[in-house]
């Protein structure tokens, strides 16, 4: 377990199984080092195609975690107090052991109470946003504003225990005065097994186009019962590392030194524990205590990455004290008092800027809180796309503006409509006011949640994700200044991120594309040489990183890319829902929308090793997301000839396009998900249908049917494009060859994999032509090595290891270039620069080098290299 935490922790994993080794309903038992049962629940994620088992999924709520835990065939440890579901027919009841929730199917409040024991701790838990219907533009527009409430759908209950219970709620955002509603969303609330904590998954849906209806506040807001005294009740803020700014709502220190309550009496309210009776006090404060103020509200806002500011005042009409600013909170808060209260955590607080946490009405009978994942106080969200067209009002026009830029516009295109965010927030319910000490160990939670992963020897054996990856091994001096490169790309962009901020609540996760070596920055404002959206792979390139090692750095920041590219890249309303968009100055601008980068093949690791409910609902999403050729031309520019959509002949590409649908349909179909045999059925037919074309995955021309999955016959054509394999073809053609025993269709792919860094002459004698002047011949590389482990054939495994070492175009990276970064001086911020790296051909080299180790690492050349 990632930074094994120091209270309570419940975490949830998967484990992968090597083919035919693990029946379908096989039960499992956990035990820690001690060789001690530890309470755990099972299911499946996955099986073969032979019905065995290939993703099971566990979750665990461990009241001491420990280093580590063994996996075992076997009935599994009950807990003591498991966690429970009780449905009723307006409503349903959690339970847990230690806190009890009360979850309404219908209304605003998607919880209505909480429970501790038989005390009330909080109540009222409802979604709000605040709408704005238009934009200032300058200083002196002053717009109204509304308020929207959740409203209530669907609630069903995904599990119900022993050990985690799971509710998804569905509904929109209303409004009681203006009739109307917006913003779907979906939560769901996670309970673990004698746990005091309620985890919530906050998705969103964007459904306006970004010219009006403007979010100016995202949140989710309770109240929470004061039952103490004023000088018993407490507010508490964790900020950067472990500070924490901790104060009663009555505060009795500091007061004039000749009339303090007493020693004993200041430390009580300073630790957070019941004051006793004022009678006992020094008399003059305990007969002055009218005379105190009560400091009822709180606000800590984080309206950028690297400053938040703690304010306070007495009540609503009365001036607002500053408390203290900082950099980077933590997104930790409580208040309550020494008879219980409620702390209440957002993750990614200042990554996700501008982000706030605010008290209200803590000195009445109730505080209200609200966890906004907007801040209200920072400008609404501007939505809107960023220039007027240019003048790009034909295609021809914006094939020449994208020349120029990089930058595929059309009008209309650049709409958020379906855009959506995920976000992650814990609720405690406590019964008193916490120590700092266990404040610090929440706030470290809702920073890094407690992750268990399998160790890389496992991840490895299972033989799962196609077998493209194997552990570090630095034992080759060649290997060695590889695994150094790799090293140096990863640390790159971990140094990036930092110093060119890329943070934000719609950019946290993305990198960028291009670097601008004129002005030592990132082209931020040059078309699609902005943010990345997963352009050639990135999101491939770090998790099978991670897998290979099993480095906390590597998961997170791939768990941050696969939030943002999922979310944020891909569209889950509209017309176009199932469809991402091309890389771009804003993420959803560029008008290619693509099944490219809204590829399963992105999102399934993080979900296999996870078990993410959110992440599976995006996977199966795009199960049916072809459809979108009926209603989007991908080739509308291009195409010379004319072109209706028929549902019986598509002009589906059967490179980019066809590998991201088969990573979708593979995906439900080892699901067991309910289109499993419609998806299965296509599957199998496509990878029949090209199998059987004339020159296989190189075949141009070939048309697709809609209801049978299938390309139909074609004469013998040769297309080959440098973005065929780089958008995740390679890996899920090694995935399905390791699954399905379909010789044909293995035999098309190593075609592909043998002509791609082939000569001319010798793509011709096999298919009739030759495929011109291709590029990201480094990338392929990786191709040349799978080629020469599934044929045994060393003359591909020496190709691979030449076109990989010393790649034949001069803008990919040579094993003996340079390998570093300068620092920059003329830049805004103190920053590092290395203008040779361009993040596609990162994600290529990475990726190449990742496979090439795995499939021929036994094949590398002699010659080591005297780089520095």
């Amino acid at each position: 377990m990632e930074g094994k935490p120091g209270g309570p922790a419940a975490s949830t994993w998967g484990t992968p199984w090597p083919k035919g080794a693990v029946a379908a309903d096989q039960a499992f038992t956990l035990v820690d080092a001690a060789g001690t049962a530890v309470p755990v629940q099972s299911w499946p994620l996955a099986f073969w195609p032979d019905g065995s088992l290939k993703w099971s999924a566990h979750a665990i709520a461990a009241p001491s975690p420990a280093d580590g835990y063994t996996l075992r065939h076997g009935t599994a440890c009950v807990p003591a107090t498991p966690v429970t579901v009780t449905e009723h027919e307006d409503h349903l009841d959690v339970e847990t052991g230690l806190i009890r929730a009360r979850i309404r199917r219908s209304g605003p409040e998607v919880i209505s109470h909480v429970w501790r024991d038989d005390t009330e701790v909080a109540r009222g838990v409802r979604l709000v946003t605040v709408r704005q219907s238009g934009i200032d533009d300058d200083e002196e527009g002053v717009i109204a504003r509304d308020r929207y409430l959740s409203e209530i759908q669907n609630v069903v209950v995904e599990q119900s225990g022993p050990v985690r219970a799971v509710v998804r709620i569905e509904g929109t955002h209303a409004s009681g005065t203006r009739g109307d509603s917006w913003l779907p969303f979906t939560l769901r609330l996670y309970f673990s097994a004698g746990t005091e904590s309620i985890r919530m998954m906050h998705t969103f849906v964007v459904d306006r186009h970004g010219q009006d209806g403007h979010i100016a506040g995202l949140g989710v807001r309770l109240r929470v019962p004061m039952r103490d005294a004023a000088y018993d009740r407490h507010v508490r803020f964790v900020g950067e590392g472990h500070g924490m700014m901790a104060e009663a709502v009555k505060g009795i220190t500091g007061l004039n030194f000749t009339r303090g309550p007493g020693a004993d009496v200041r430390a009580a309210q300073v630790a957070g524990t019941a004051l006793p009776a004022p009678d006992t006090w020094n008399h003059r404060v305990a007969e002055g205590l009218g005379h105190l103020p009560e400091w009822g509200d709180y606000t800590l806002s984080q309206l950028s990455a690297n400053g938040y500011t703690i304010r306070k005042r007495t009540e609503k009409g009365y001036s607002w004290i500053p408390v203290d600013q900082g950099g980077r909170a933590s997104g930790l808060g409580y208040v309550g008092g020494a008879s219980g209260g409620l702390a209440f955590g957002l993750r990614d607080f200042w990554q996700r800027h501008p982000t706030q946490l605010d008290i209200r009405g803590a000195h009445t009978e109730e505080a209200e809180v609200t966890v906004w994942l907007w801040s209200p106080e920072a400008e609404p969200m501007d939505l809107r796309f960023y220039h007027d067209g240019l003048g790009q009002d034909t295609h021809r026009a914006q094939l020449d503006g994208l020349a120029l830029t990089h930058e595929d516009y059309e009008p209309g295109f650049g709409t958020p409509y379906g855009i959506a965010r995920t976000s992650e927030l814990t609720f405690w319910a406590l019964a008193a006011t916490p120590s700092g000490e266990r404040l610090v160990e929440m706030a470290d939670q809702v920073r890094t949640p407690p992750q268990l992963i399998n160790p890389v020897g496992h991840l490895v054996a299972a033989k799962v994700f196609g077998g493209l990856f194997a552990p570090v091994d630095a034992g080759h001096p060649v290997k060695n200044e590889v695994e150094e490169h790799l090293d140096f790309l990863f640390a790159y962009y971990r140094s990036q991120v930092e110093e060119r901020h890329w943070y934000g609540f719609w950019h946290h996760g993305d990198v960028m594309h291009s670097f601008d070596a004129d002005r030592q920055v990132w082209c931020y404002d040059v078309g699609g040489h902005a943010w990345t959206n997963s352009e050639f792979s990135p999101d491939l390139w770090l998790w099978y990183a991670f897998l290979r090692s099993g480095r906390a750095d590597l998961f997170r920041f791939a768990e941050a890319m696969t939030r943002h590219t999922g979310e944020v890249d891909v569209y889950h309303l509209g017309p176009w829902a199932g469809l991402g968009t091309r890389h771009g100055v804003t993420h959803w601008g560029d008008s290619c929308k693509q099944h490219r980068i809204s590829n399963a093949i992105y999102r399934r690791i993080f979900y296999y090793l996870t078990a993410d409910e959110r992440t599976g609902d995006l996977l199966r999403e795009l199960v049916d997301s072809e459809r979108t050729f009926l209603v989007l031309d991908p080739g509308r520019k291009i195409r010379t000839e004319p072109y209706v959509p028929d549902p019986a002949a598509l002009h589906i590409g059967v490179c980019t396009d066809w590998g991201a649908l088969a990573a979708a349909w593979f995906t439900e179909w080892e699901r067991n998900g309910p289109q499993a045999e419609a998806a299965r059925r296509k599957l199998l037919a496509g990878m029949e249908s090209i199998a059987a074309l004339p020159n296989g995955f190189i075949q141009a021309g070939a048309r697709y049917d809609l209801a049978t999955g299938r390309f139909a016959a074609a004469a013998p054509d040769v297309f080959v494009l440098h973005l065929g394999a780089i958008f995740g073809l390679a890996e899920i053609c090694a995935e399905l060859i390791d699954a399905i025993d379909m010789p044909a269709f293995e035999a098309a792919w190593l075609q592909y994999c043998r002509l791609y860094n082939a000569t001319p002459a010798e793509q011709a004698a096999e298919t009739g032509a030759d495929f011109g002047d291709l590029i990201c011949k480094q990338g392929h590389a990786r191709l040349d090595a799978y080629a020469a482990a599934r044929l045994a054939d060393d003359a591909y495994a020496a190709r691979a290891w030449r076109t990989f070492l010393t790649p034949p175009l001069p803008w990919e990276y040579a094993h003996d270039r340079d390998w570093s970064a300068t620092k920059v001086d003329n830049t805004l911020n103190p920053s590092s620069g290395a203008p040779w790296v361009y993040t596609p051909f990162s994600a290529l080299f990475a990726l190449s080098a990742i496979q090439c180790l795995a499939l021929i690492g036994d094949k590398l050349p002699a010659r080591h290299s005297t780089s520095t």
